[in-house]
């Protein structure tokens, strides 16, 4: 059915293609040159797909999937994320939302001047990635977003306005037209800076469809060449939102002029088959997260599988999937359950009887994709302490890290010569986890140097813990005695280094790899304890409450407020108990992190709360 209904668009939209000059575009410094963006979906016709259209995959993990509770990301956590994307061969990263902090700001700013220019890995593709912000229907938010993207090559100004009845009754409080009004307004803005504009009519899927072609239609008008249709709280089901789409192409004066764009949620499970309802509809852009985080899946290796059943293609370098799903996991401090499609751990083992014997006949038996179509290989290239600098180096590059600075190869050279004096071989995954933890680590105030416990079954455990405040250049010595263990003992010596009240919400510890020298790798989840005095503290810096779930806290008027944030830490280790007390201090780091932010941001939020 949607084969057929597919055919009844292309019949009337791409037509009009055929006497327009396709030209690639020109990258002159620091700017782009203009061009018919409703045309770059033609841009990468491949042998064998010139009746394909070029799907566009805008990863928003950055973003959208920061949004996740408990994932904070540092400056250099996402630098490094963004340049495993672009050589992943991402179309579009929405890099962040500039004018939510200077912090955020910052880091946009940095992957647009770092990681827009880079072309390794894209030769194919033929141009960089794409950096684009998003920003809220205002003046001040698209001009701050422009001044961040803008620093690189390629980049786009993505800006949102909420149409459903719901969210403008309830949320914006504005009418219909005043929503038609601020959308255009903000389009017309954004388009006198920058060439590549994308709207996006926030839950599309609860919207009026004739509002909606109206609100799109005239922010075509303004100039906007791509239109999102966000199914933002996950409410559609396949046909549903592919008849949407049909829909708003349809009806929408001017919808042949821009690219229409997927951003499906999971929160029914169904955000895989809604988008590719979507694409089988006419959208030829998806909006997609590594791992699913932001509540969003993936779909390129439904298309990469079954290449004649959709009427697109894609330009992703599909063997760098898996070491891009580990990174994004690692920094993130979201496991992947092992059950997950494509990168869970079991997506390609065998334990039944019949299925190994069938596979040990003919792979085809059992598996639809070669495990060395995402990059899982069974077989590591194992590295030891006589490993020289120029194995580690090519091992790294292979592994997507091509463009280390000389320091930081350094470094990561020294970690791994000391793990392979700890361990008798050192794999992919111990590389890995020794990476993203370096990455994670190199920047925040306190330093880890040293810790020393004493332990036994039934005397009182002793921990002593040695850090460097870095933004005193002073260093911090503090002991602690525990009844419930060693790790326990390290965070409460570590909790009086800090002088903050901290309560553990999560805790989790799992081997990397196999043997009884495998490296640890342990994440935490922490936020401020409001429960006790700093007194207190103190003097009892075993009370670190574990809890799974931070609740609502009452204000001084009696009204519900938002609990405090989380922060989540990782850190690696042969000593699981060292390990802890790395992630315990990543993730205090993030929390300090976070108050630097802090007058920018509430700012901010003031802003928006006087601009709803």
């Amino acid at each position: 059915m949607f084969a057929k209904n597919f055919s009844v668009y292309r019949s009337i939209v791409s037509n009009q293609f055929v006497n327009l000059s396709v030209k690639k575009p020109v990258v002159k410094g620091h700017r782009s040159i203009p061009f018919p963006l409703f045309l770059q979906n033609r841009y990468y016709a491949k042998p064998g797909s010139q009746d394909k259209d070029k799907l566009i995959i805008f990863d928003t993990s950055l973003r959208d999937g920061e949004q996740s509770p408990g994932v904070t990301f540092t400056v250099e956590e996402k630098l490094e994320i963004a340049r495993h994307l672009s050589n992943l061969g991402v179309d579009v990263i929405e890099a962040g939302f500039p004018i939510a902090s200077q912090g955020d700001f910052d880091a946009v700013a940095r992957i647009a001047k770092e990681v827009g220019p880079l072309m390794h890995g894209r030769e194919k593709i033929g141009k960089p990635m794409r950096i684009a912000g998003l920003a809220r229907a205002t003046n001040k938010d698209v001009k701050r977003c422009y001044e961040a993207v803008s620093l690189a090559p390629l980049h786009r100004i993505h800006t949102f306005l909420a149409t459903s009845d719901i969210h403008l009754n309830y949320k914006l409080k504005i009418s219909r037209n005043e929503c038609i009004e601020r959308a255009a307004s903000a389009v017309a803005y954004a388009k006198s800076l920058c060439d590549d504009v994308e709207f996006s009519s926030e839950d599309s899927g609860r919207s009026d469809k004739d509002f909606l072609c109206q609100v799109l239609g005239k922010v075509i008008e303004a100039g906007a060449t791509t239109l999102n249709i966000p199914d933002t709280v996950g409410y559609t089901s396949p046909e549903e939102y592919g008849a949407l789409i049909k829909y708003l192409i349809e009806h929408t004066p001017g919808s042949h002029k821009v690219i229409w764009s997927t951003h499906c949620h999971n929160d029914l499970g169904l955000a895989t088959a809604n988008t590719l309802s979507g694409i089988t509809n006419g959208a030829r852009q998806v909006e997609v997260t590594i791992n699913g985080i932001g509540e969003r899946a993936e779909v390129v290796m439904n298309i990469h599988t079954h290449p004649s059943s959709y009427p697109v293609y894609h330009t992703i370098n599909t063997p760098l999937i898996y070491r891009t799903s580990t990174l994004v996991s690692s920094l993130s401090g979201m496991v992947v359950q092992p059950n997950k499609a494509i990168v869970g751990v079991n997506a390609f083992l065998h334990e039944s009887g019949i299925h190994q014997d069938g596979v040990l006949k003919h792979k085809q038996t059992y598996e639809i994709i070669r495990p060395e179509d995402v990059g899982v290989f069974n077989v590591n290239l194992v590295l030891g302490k006589l490993s020289g600098r120029n194995a580690f180096r090519s091992r790294l590059e292979q592994l997507g890290y091509f463009d280390m600075n000389e320091d930081d190869f350094n470094k990561a050279f020294d970690r791994f010569k000391a793990l392979a004096d700890a361990k008798k071989r050192v794999t992919d995954h111990d590389l890995l986890a020794l990476i993203s933890d370096q990455v994670s680590s190199g920047s925040g105030r306190f330093d880890l140097q040293t810790i020393q416990v004493v332990s036994g079954t039934r005397d009182m455990v002793t921990a002593t813990a040695k850090m460097i405040d870095l933004s005193q250049n002073k260093e911090l010595i503090a002991a602690a005695v525990g009844r419930n263990g060693p790790i326990m003992a390290v965070f409460g010596a570590i909790q009086q280094l800090v002088h903050r009240k901290i309560r553990l919400l999560d805790y989790e510890v799992r081997a990397v790899s196999e043997g009884m020298d495998a490296l640890g790798k342990v994440v935490v989840k922490i936020t401020e304890d409001d429960d006790y005095s700093s007194a207190e503290a103190d003097s009892n810096p075993e009370k670190l409450v574990i809890d799974r779930a931070v609740k609502p806290v009452i204000d001084s008027r009696g009204k519900t407020k938002l609990s405090k944030s989380v922060y989540h830490g990782h850190g690696t280790d042969v000593d699981i108990v060292m390990a802890s007390a790395k992630a315990y201090v990543n993730a205090i780091n993030r929390l300090f992190q976070s108050e630097i932010n802090e007058t920018s941001r509430r700012s901010s939020l003031e802003e928006r709360v006087a601009n709803i």
